[in-house]
């Protein structure tokens, strides 16, 4: 599967447009990496708990994203966009979308 923030994929033709396809994960704060959080917040630096729970809900997303793709009988992904939102007090969502094609 071919996953791009572009319009369209050098070199590639567009054969065929699926449409819309998207995934997302939601995910709330451990109290653990909260009370780390606190530590990191004092004297500063990176909150690699943070940096972590990101990376793995950014990729659970693109995971779904992909999946819906290949039920359309896509093999790329064009123009993916992330997105995040906040639910509730201590938990985000993590969106991902993107236009599901087919290329030659």
């Amino acid at each position: 599967m071919i996953l791009t923030n572009i319009e369209i994929i050098p070199g590639k033709n567009i054969v065929e447009h699926y449409g819309l396809v998207q995934g997302n994960s939601i995910r709330a704060k451990h109290i653990g990496r909260d009370i780390m959080a606190g530590f990191k917040n004092v004297i500063g630096g990176e909150l690699k708990g943070y940096t972590e729970l990101l990376s793995e809900s950014r990729q659970e997303a693109t995971e779904r994203m992909v999946k819906q793709a290949e039920d359309f009988g896509a093999n790329a992904v064009v123009n993916v966009r992330f997105s995040t939102s906040s639910i509730a007090a201590g938990a985000a969502e993590m969106y991902v979308y993107g236009t599901a094609v087919k290329v030659e």
